[in-house]
């Protein structure tokens, strides 16, 4: 399905601009679909007509969260012949508002539509067809009000004012028509308030009856209307009683032949979000604490194991310990970077950096040994992050140690290379030297390495991946060439 900027782009003749208005007409039109209780088409005239008769393309289309919806098929990017939309091509070719009748599918009778014409600066561009439903009067209060906003953005629409030039796409947790709406005059005071909002407005103290009062006398401190009213441009504000009570408001203002004649203030009652926002907050930096101090305690393990293996005077002990202490400043690494980091995912390339300076520090033959790393592993979630960094420090580490000790040439220069990918179900690293290669007859499975054996049940065993270890024969400089490949599980 192609999206309204791709069939504006595609099958009408509007300009960059123009179809701009219109994204934010769409963006913003939720309001209007729920003030008006109507379904909502958005259609602009063809620019190739085939057989020369003037026909419309369907660029949008929404229902109201307020009422059943009468247009039940999706009618996005259907063409319709002008004959067939008649008053709605009338209204976008005379420039005014025409209110008849439509037939539609699976309604036994003829519906109130109004076509509105939607004008950009000085030049209509498209139609609204605001899909009303039966002819009836409003019911109450609550529905003429509504009823009499909604009239007044089809107003606005036609007069380029709405959607409003700077205003940006409604975001989630923006207020919407049935979470609380008020509307007030010119000069802010109050006509008319729904239940939903006297209830936001009792959360934030105000128990007096709004109606008749001035928005800026309830006692809420907030200077949104009067904002709106001054700029004629929409303003949304938290506003907070305390520290328990926060409501969202945005308030749209209605303009007239630009001035501006009034406003809707939307008002929803968000405490309970802000409340789960400073949960989620407070265990982040919780978790991140936890990782902080359990990067300090292997630190200081670490530390402990190199006093160790300096006073250790068998030789082999005191490898041993050194090797031990390598792993665990390994899996600190991860937990520093998780401890810096919100969330559970790692970035990788982080880690990769601190792993080469290790296997760089570690370097003790007589020539040097230079490093490269190509591509890159993206984020990895710590379950994963933790024993990747351990076997890919051990594989670095035996490159180092076991690739280039006891060579001859002592002015050949080493090269370990990394080359690391990702796609959204697995991770790769190959890792290659130009060292001495495997020993011969090498078998992985049965090895007496610990390092090898680490590694392999790390990666086979602890993260189901593959791992394969080969002499490199492809080139003159022969080799060592370890692959890696561990497959993302979605959780």
């Amino acid at each position: 399905m192609a999206t309204p900027s791709e069939l504006a782009r595609l099958r009408t003749s509007l300009t960059e601009d123009q179809t701009e208005h219109l994204q934010r007409l769409l963006g913003s039109w939720s309001l209007l679909a729920d003030l008006s209780f109507a379904d909502l088409l958005l259609a602009a005239p063809v620019s190739v007509v085939h057989g020369g008769e003037p026909q419309l393309v369907v660029l949008g289309q929404i229902r109201p969260n307020n009422r059943s919806t009468l247009i039940t098929q999706d009618l996005v990017g259907q063409t319709v012949p002008a004959r067939r939309w008649d008053l709605a091509h009338d209204a976008l070719t005379s420039g005014r508002l025409v209110e008849g009748t439509i037939e539609i599918r699976n309604v036994a009778e003829d519906v109130v539509v109004w076509n509105v014409p939607v004008r950009y600066r000085d030049e209509v561009i498209a139609v609204l067809l605001r899909v009303q439903g039966p002819t009836r009067s409003p019911a109450n209060l609550f529905e003429r009000t509504y009823l009499d906003v909604s009239e007044r953005i089809c107003s606005m629409v036609s007069e380029s004012a709405f959607p409003y030039p700077d205003e940006e796409v409604a975001a989630e947790e923006t207020p919407r028509v049935g979470d609380g709406a008020i509307v007030v005059d010119a000069r802010g005071r109050v006509e008319y308030a729904t239940p939903n909002a006297v209830n936001a407005l009792h959360r934030m103290g105000v128990y007096s009856p709004p109606d008749g009062s001035f928005f800026n006398d309830l006692g809420i401190q907030s200077t949104v209307v009067t904002t709106a009213l001054a700029t004629g441009s929409p303003v949304i504000e938290e506003i907070h009683k305390g520290k328990d009570v926060a409501v969202l408001a945005h308030c749209v203002p209605l303009l007239e032949d630009g001035l501006v004649t009034g406003a809707l203030i939307l008002l929803r009652d968000v405490t309970d979000l802000r409340r789960l926002d400073r949960l989620v907050l407070s265990k982040d930096a919780a978790i991140r604490e936890v990782h902080h101090r359990v990067k300090n305690n292997l630190q200081t393990i670490s530390a402990l194991l190199r006093l160790q293996a300096r006073r250790t005077e068998a030789e082999d002990g005191s490898l041993a310990l050194l090797e031990a202490e390598r792993r665990i400043r390994s899996i600190a690494i991860v937990h520093e970077i998780l401890s810096k980091e919100p969330g559970d995912q790692v970035p990788f390339d982080e880690i990769i950096r601190s792993l080469i300076q290790m296997a760089e520090d570690s370097v003790v033959v007589e020539h040097p040994v230079e490093f490269s790393v190509h591509g890159e592993l993206g984020e990895a979630t710590a379950d994963i992050a933790t024993p990747l960094a351990v076997a890919i420090a051990e594989i670095l580490q035996n490159a180092v140690e076991h690739g280039f000790v006891g060579e001859d040439s002592s002015d050949r220069v080493g090269h370990v290379a990394v080359e690391l990918g990702h796609s959204r179900k697995e991770l790769w690293a190959e890792i290659r030297d130009n060292g001495q290669g495997l020993p011969v007859g090498f078998d992985m499975d049965n090895t007496d390495s610990l390092g090898v054996s680490i590694v392999r049940d790390l990666i086979c065993t602890q993260l189901q991946g593959e791992l394969t270890m080969e002499n490199v024969v492809d080139d003159d400089q022969g080799g060592t060439k370890v692959s890696v490949r561990i497959p993302l599980f979605e959780k």
